[in-house]
């Protein structure tokens, strides 16, 4: 039996997939489809062709208690979004069943549920009369939205002239403002800049404590790990971990640490201008190396690419623990950039205690974030020679060290 403060419950949820084109299949497949008890003469059993089947999730379990925060972490592909995208009843699931009880708000990719024709102003009613709000209510909740989204110049201006941060701002604090007493909150808060972000965590948390449930999934485990007690651990479509947010997080890390001194770093999803390559690890001599003691200075390099031209282009790599703290992060000077192949090295030493770190990689241009990866990687920072003090970790373990570097073109 459901508890009664469960608002989400989810058994034996499945997806499938079938890779390549719509209808793409023979006469015979597609009869296969709907007469499953076509066999084959000779063997008895059911012919199919599962080359081409792929389950984005397998046999998900799991409950959210009414004004729970879930954190959903997982890499690329793990099905996160699938996940959401179900929940938020944009697709279908092939098995397994889901309760909801309560409102749904969800805000998975930047303009969804916007009309680009329609203003800001617009957009706000719209999506309010979409969550069964009447229009009165919408007006008293109209002045704090386009505060808290910052856009007040363009809210007369229809939304298809957004910048995609335009967009994600007013797309949340929609989301968050108006009655939903459950918010989804996929990847696209990695569009705004940091300011905004943590705008956001602090919403996020103070919609929690009004009784509200938060299903929040994102690459920046430091931000999963300020926001969430508890989460959950998907890997190849499967959950494989549940539980206290620091304990889901050590085991994610422990999984993706990968220890190597050159790291190619995952493509960009959507075409973007400019995407990462790889990261590169060398000890002060230059040689690579993975393993350093505490207080040697070591080195990272950043390797990226742009494929259009952009201006105010700003690298930067993030140090975290394995239980998703930052303890350093480092950036470029602004720079505007032709298409090409750039470098930037990054100096770095520590003075925290021997563990495992790992990086975060981001490029921007302008105030808005094009290209994320978090989790990449990994060195090991080991005891000091015999016969030093060692040094004590940092209190909380939060030391943000900010320093800027210059960007290099690689040869043509």
């Amino acid at each position: 039996m459901p508890k009664t403060d469960t608002v989400i419950e989810i058994c034996g949820l499945s997806k499938k997939y079938r890779l390549g084109q719509i209808n793409s299949g023979t006469f015979k497949e597609e009869v296969l489809k709907f007469w499953p008890k076509l066999r084959n003469s000779k063997t008895g059993s059911i012919e199919s062709n599962n080359d081409n089947e792929f389950w984005a999730l397998k046999d998900i379990n799991f409950t959210v208690d009414k004004g729970e925060v879930l954190g959903i972490i997982g890499r690329n592909g793990a099905g996160k979004s699938t996940l959401l995208k179900i929940l938020s009843r944009i697709t279908s699931p092939t098995e397994g069943k889901i309760k909801i009880n309560g409102k749904l708000a969800s805000l998975l990719e930047v303009g969804t549920g916007f009309h680009p024709e329609l203003t800001g102003r617009e957009n706000i009613f719209l999506n309010g009369s979409i969550l069964g709000m009447k229009k009165v209510d919408i007006q008293k909740q109209f002045d704090e939205i386009v505060n808290f989204s910052g856009i007040e110049k363009f809210i007369e201006t229809p939304v298809k002239r957004y910048s995609s941060g335009m967009y994600v701002r007013l797309a949340f604090a929609v989301a968050a403002h108006l009655e939903s007493e459950i918010l989804i909150v996929d990847e696209v808060l990695a569009v705004g800049d940091q300011s905004f972000q943590d705008k956001c965590i602090g919403k996020m948390q103070s919609v929690s404590k009004s009784g509200r449930t938060i299903l929040f999934v994102s690459h920046n485990l430091h931000a999963v790990r300020k926001l969430c007690k508890w989460a959950i651990l998907l890997e190849n479509g499967m959950l494989v971990n549940e539980g206290d947010i620091d304990q889901v997080l050590t085991s994610y890390t422990q999984k993706t640490h990968k220890q190597s001194p050159i790291v190619d770093l995952p493509p960009a999803e959507n075409n973007e201008p400019i995407f990462g390559k790889r990261l590169r690890f060398f000890n002060k001599t230059g040689a690579s190396q993975t393993t350093f003691l505490i207080r040697e200075i070591w080195k990272v390099k950043l390797e990226f690419e742009l494929i259009e031209r952009l201006p105010h282009v700003i690298a930067g790599i993030g140090i975290i623990t394995s239980t998703g703290i930052p303890v350093l992060t480092y950036w470029s000077e602004p720079k505007d950039l032709v298409v090409g192949e750039y470098s930037i090295d990054f100096d770095i030493t520590t003075a925290l205690s021997a563990c495992k770190l790992s990086f975060v990689v981001g490029l921007s241009c302008r105030t808005d974030t094009i290209y994320y990866e978090e989790n990449i990687g990994g060195v090991t920072i080991s005891d000091i020679a015999e016969g030093e003090q060692p040094y004590q970790a940092f209190g909380s373990g939060i030391l943000i060290t900010k320093k800027r570097n210059k960007i290099v073109r690689l040869k043509d």
